[in-house]
């Protein structure tokens, strides 16, 4: 270790302030490892089967590509202006008012950053399984508990590795912020590379005539597009096949798969207040990681559309696209090579997940708005109860199951065994937290139209690009799929918004709390 670092820890130490140990690369690859999990490997079935074309798969990912770098774009202009601790909850806070800070930390804490941790985590374990089969979602410890019509709790040794992931990792990253990156930039660049490998094998070496002469020969002809019905009863069910109207809504609806792979882009701005040159660094960063990873996403499904005919991606066994593909170069090893690969990759998206979050609930609680204990560092300058505090819950958002049911609304069985299947929890909550999180990016960039009238003056040493246009267009687009997910996903949006409401009454519970544990006059 140098003298220099050696001094700045030190002077960190005395005065208890996070330690500046982000360079450059370091935020690029927090950006990169928390955006890359396991969606990339298995969403496109389900787009597939909701645009029904080959044109209309690879628009959906280049559109969520626009959206996302766009937004990350006018993020940067945040970042750069205010360079702390909390990133998105500060830019809110400072745009509107504390409340609408708030409202994003606690939906964040609640269900964004850990339904995300938890459904990673299980991810990992999930494939982890096809290499050790005893890790299993049916060897139970405790087998499914019903506790209501709709929900149950248990313990497989799956959830049990998925649970000892997220604690372990929370502990890993309470030791300091330099143990953390380490291991976020070997796995962001192991599973960086993997991923670019695969795509280029399968470009070069996994090409199928026949998938790149009905993928490529026809673009846009819609065929085995599922029927989309509205959760509005007076509202007709459409399909991509029924015109404009039905590709858009057939667009809309599938930007959810796309764009949760492509998400947690902004957890750099958590961690401002541990990057050496914020001002600088945060903006390259999320350009250049969402870019990257936004490339490396279209090229994966050019890989896949040259590797498989449509029909094949719409139902490869259980969504796993990657492995069927890959399955033209490496036969039945495809299997394990994808299990190893989305095991690395799973693994340094939940270390990117999990060291992010707690920056800003420790944000919240130096403003009287969350625990108390989360706003302190320890001795190695990490907000340690923060971290485990969310290690905790997302563990336990791994244990609930869902009941599931069929069409007559009777419990699904097992055609082999003829037990009851169960799904998780977590399922549905990013089901709503997509809703929840498109609400809160408009927000946050519309804030940037905001902050320029309200302080003209402040220091901006980076300008959002194409500032009005490309951020005029964002918010555009993301409440048009807003709009279109609440006439057909419905059941999935009301939710959301509603996680995010019951946060009113509990922060003015919390602001009156504080308010009057300050002494009179010391406001």
């Amino acid at each position: 270790m140098s003298q220099t670092v050696r001094a700045l820890d030190t002077v960190a130490a005395q005065q208890r302030e996070f330690v500046k140990g982000l360079g450059l690369l370091d935020s690029t690859m927090i950006v990169i490892g928390s955006m890359i999990g396991s969606g990339i490997f298995i969403v496109s079935a389900d787009i597939a089967r909701l645009v029904g074309s080959p044109g209309g798969l690879l628009l959906v990912w280049i559109a969520t590509g626009i959206l996302t770098v766009s937004a990350a774009l006018s993020y940067g202009e945040l970042a750069a202006m205010m360079p702390k601790a909390g990133g998105q909850y500060v830019y809110l806070r400072e745009a509107y008012s504390p409340l609408w800070g708030f409202l994003y930390g606690w939906t964040l804490f609640l269900v964004i950053q850990t339904g995300t941790i938890a459904a990673v985590a299980i991810g990992f374990s999930r494939f982890l399984g096809v290499l050790v089969p005893s890790i299993s979602p049916t060897n139970w410890i405790v087998p499914p508990i019903n506790i209501s019509q709709h929900y149950a709790v248990s313990l497989s040794v799956q959830q049990v590795v998925g649970v000892v992931m997220i604690l372990f990792l929370s502990v890993v990253n309470t030791r300091g912020l330099r143990l953390g990156k380490l291991i976020q930039n070997t796995f962001t660049s192991a599973k960086t590379l993997a991923v670019f490998g695969l795509v280029v094998a399968g470009i070069v070496l996994g090409r199928s005539a026949e998938a790149m002469r009905t993928n490529f020969g026809d673009l846009w002809s819609v065929r085995g597009a599922e029927l989309i019905r509205p959760e509005i009863s007076w509202i007709p069910a459409v399909a991509a096949t029924g015109g404009a109207a039905g590709f858009l809504v057939a667009f809309c609806v599938a930007q959810v798969g796309s764009l949760f792979s492509a998400d947690a882009w902004n957890n750099i701005t958590f961690t401002a207040g541990e990057v050496k040159n914020p001002q600088r660094d945060i903006p390259i960063s999320l350009a250049a990681g969402t870019g990257l990873v936004i490339a490396l996403y279209v090229l994966a499904n050019v890989a896949y559309l040259l590797m498989l005919p449509l029909a094949q991606i719409q139902h490869a066994a259980d969504d796993r696209v990657a492995t069927a593909a890959m399955q033209n170069i490496f036969g039945a090893a495809a299997a394990t090579i994808m299990a190893v690969l989305i095991v690395v990759s799973t693994f340094g998206c939940s270390n990117g997940l999990i060291l992010a979050g707690a920056r800003v609930y420790y944000a919240m609680a130096r403003d009287g708005l969350f625990f108390r204990s989360t706003g302190r560092l320890n001795a190695k300058m990490v907000p340690a109860v923060g971290l485990m505090l969310q290690g905790i819950w997302a563990a336990l958002l791994v244990l609930p199951r869902t009941r599931l049911r069929d069409a007559a609304g009777n419990p699904r069985l097992d055609p082999a065994t003829g037990m009851e299947q169960y799904g998780n929890l977590y399922s549905n909550l990013l089901d709503y937290v997509i809703f929840a999180v498109l609400v809160f990016y408009v927000l946050t960039i519309a804030g940037l139209f905001v902050l320029r009238k309200k302080r003209p003056e402040a220091p901006r040493p980076y300008r959002a690009w194409g500032y009005p246009v490309v951020p005029f267009l964002y918010v555009v687009a993301a409440v048009t799929i807003m709009a279109v997910l609440v006439v057909y996903r419905t059941q999935t949006t009301w939710p959301g918004l509603l996680i995010v409401l019951l946060g009113i009454p509990v922060y003015y519970l919390w602001h009156g709390r504080t308010a009057a544990e300050v002494p009179r006059g010391a406001e």
